[in-house]
Parts: structure tokens; sequence; C-alpha cells
């Protein structure tokens, strides 16, 4: 007998703790709209939420890392609009005194307009966005180019940026630059063989030349010692006029010009003009230097200098349109894979709420009847606990 009451002890108490167990998780489902209230409800359910929680919160990361870039590409495409744009004024300028629209006495009042609008372009290759120099490369922590001077205007201009673009990581095995090298924006680099404008009958040489963009040679002397600089006399080298490739080097940079002076026939200057190596700074410094003719040219030569400034400008102009293009197609580019992610983030967020929210329509039909078990459970334990011994006997 003791034990047939233990018995219905145990599995009226069992029943009646396995339907207030299912009651309390239910309401508490009920309340909170969650399935998953702690990892013990459903261990492997839990574990594939926190995964997907995981995950969500790395594609939100790569979607503010994508954000960030593409300003620094909308601001590098704004400043390289502006340049394109100071670029096309000094063209229209440069037109203006090449067609004779403007007498020569303009050339000064042009020349300081030019040197003004060198200023404006030095100081937005070095525009600083969130504490970096954009077109830096890889080092964007100081100015990535440096005006040398003279008397106040910029004679030189170094580019001291990291020739290497610095890659980000963007989405998962993705990577894309921000930071543009200034060097590969601002200086073409398809190079051809130097051409030399000049009265004097200097010729290039035939040994390949470093020299690049545009670069006066002087010639002083007399015949048969003729003194050949490419740095403005600070370093000279002599010929008694039968060099055929002669090299001239240029004292600070390094660079060499070979020479033909086979066929000098007086002093002076040439102005050294390499295509396809013209720099957006070395341009407006040459072209303000000719107006001036600060190398005293006669009128021929000097409309043969500013001609073929203007193919310089040319040059520079066709590099920052294909700039514009690079940067337009990098933020495009940036556009496509941020909206990949924001895609896959809400396909995180559905599949996360599939398995952790509560259907609360059916949570309360289960509540419904598991209040009716318990009852129920409750009803036969009295029944069943209040027998007595005279019910036996």
């Amino acid at each position: 007998m003791s034990g047939t009451i233990n018995t219905i002890y145990n599995n009226v108490s069992y029943a009646l703790h396995v339907n207030s167990k299912a009651l309390v998780q239910l309401q508490e489902q009920a309340s909170t709209g969650s399935l998953i209230n702690r990892a013990s409800d459903d261990p492997s359910t839990a574990y594939r939420i926190l995964e997907l929680n995981s995950q969500k919160t790395s594609l939100e990361e790569y979607t503010n890392i994508i954000e960030e870039t593409s300003n620094f590409l909308e601001m590098s495409s704004s400043v390289i609009d502006s340049i394109a744009s100071t670029i096309s004024e000094a063209q229209t300028r440069l037109t203006q005194i090449v067609s004779g629209v403007y007498s020569d006495e303009s050339r000064e009042s042009t020349a300081e307009g030019i040197n003004d609008l060198l200023e404006q372009i030095v100081s937005l290759a070095n525009t600083k966005y969130n504490g970096e120099y954009i077109f830096g490369g890889g080092y964007s922590a100081s100015e990535p180019y440096s005006a040398q001077r003279t008397d106040g205007e910029i004679t030189r201009i170094t580019y001291q940026g990291n020739d290497e673009s610095r890659n980000i990581e963007i989405a998962p095995g993705v990577q894309s630059s921000a930071f543009y090298v200034g060097a590969d924006l601002f200086q073409s680099d398809d190079r051809c063989e130097p051409t030399l404008i000049s009265n004097t009958g200097v010729q290039a040489g035939t040994g390949t030349s470093s020299v690049q963009g545009s670069q006066w040679l002087t010639i002083t002397g007399t015949a048969g010692n003729y003194s050949l600089s490419l740095d403005g006399g600070s370093t000279t080298f002599t010929t008694d006029g039968t060099d055929t490739n002669l090299a001239v080097t240029h004292s600070v940079t390094g660079e060499v010009l070979y020479v033909d002076t086979t066929q000098i026939n007086s002093t002076g200057a040439a102005l050294v003009y390499v295509p396809g190596t013209q720099d957006i700074f070395n341009s407006l410094i040459t072209i303000r230097d000719a107006l001036r003719n600060e190398q005293d040219l006669p009128n021929a030569q000097l409309d043969d200098v500013l001609n073929t400034a203007f193919s310089s400008l040319q040059e520079v102009s066709e590099l920052l349109t294909q700039a514009e293009v690079s940067v337009g197609s990098k933020i495009g580019f940036l556009e496509d894979i941020k909206d990949s992610l924001v895609n896959l983030t809400y396909s995180t967020e559905d599949e996360t709420s599939r398995l952790e929210d509560a259907d609360i329509a059916q949570i309360a039909l289960d509540l419904s009847r598991r209040e009716v078990l318990y009852e129920m459970s409750l009803s036969i334990a009295g029944s069943l606990l209040s027998l007595s011994l005279f019910d036996y006997l």
C-alpha cells in the first residue's frame, strides 16, 4: 500500500513540476516576446543565435568602414574636381595670351594669376580630412607636398608622401584603398623621348634620360667651350661641341639629360619637355616663368614654349579626368559592396528573428493548454491524496 501511495505521489509531483515549469517558461516568453531567454532554454538554437548576432555586428562594422571610406573618396573627388577647374582656368588664361587676345604687357599680370592658381592647387593637394591627408598614400600624417620657395614664390614642389596606397578591408576577403598616392594622380607615367625647344641648336642625345616634366637647360660660354646646366648653373658640364651624348645631371634631383652638343651654335636657354611625365605643379611653374620670360627668349621661341606649355596643361587635364573616373568608379564599387552587406545584415536579422521571436498566438494556445493540464493535475492529486485508510477497508 505504501509503495502505491508513493508512486501516486511521485507521479503527481512530477506532472505538477513539468506543467508548472512549462507555464513559467510560456509566461516568460509571452512577456518578453522571445523564445530563447537563456541558453538553457534551447542550447543549440541559442548558439546559432549567438553566431548570427556576431555576424550582424561584423557586417555593421564593415558597413561603417565603407561609409567612412566613401566619405574620404567623396572628399578626394571634390578636391580633384576643384583642381581640374583650376587647370581649366589656367588653360583659358594661357590661350588668351597665345592667341594674342591680350598684349605682351599683359603677360606679367597673367603670370601673377597663374602663380595664384599654383598656390591654390598646392593647398588643395594638401587637403586634410578627419585628421589625415588624403593624397599621401600609405602615409597620411604629414603634408604630401612640400613647396620650395624663392623670394616667397614656389619654385619647386616635392612629393613626400608614400608611394603605396593604404589598403582597408571593407568586407570579408575584400580590400580597397581610401588614401590615393598623389604622385599617381597628379603626374603622368607614360614616358616619351625628351624634346628640346631652343634656338641654340642643342639636340637630345641618344641615351636614356631620366628627366621628367619640363625643365630649363641653360647654355653659356663660347664656341668650343660651352657649359650646360639643368639646375640654373649650380652644376655645369662643359663640352667642346663634339659630344653626341653628353650627360647633364641635376645636382638636386639627380635627373640626367643626355644632350647632343654637335649642333650648338649659340648660348641661351632650352625648354626640355618630356611628354608623358608632366605634373600639375611643374607645368604651372614653367608657364608662370615663361610668361615672365625670365630666360630672355626671342619671341618666336617664347611662342613655341608657351604652346608646348599649353600641351602640358592638356596632358595634366586628361590625367585629372582619369583620376575623377577612377575615384568615381571606386565610390560606385563601395556602394555596391555596402548594399550587399546591408542585404546580408537584413537576412541575418530575419534569421535571428525567426529563431528568437515568439509566436504570441501559439504561445497563448500553449499557455491555455498547460493551464488546463496543470489544473487537471491538481484536481487528480487532490482526489488521490484525499484517500484514507477507511477507503481501503
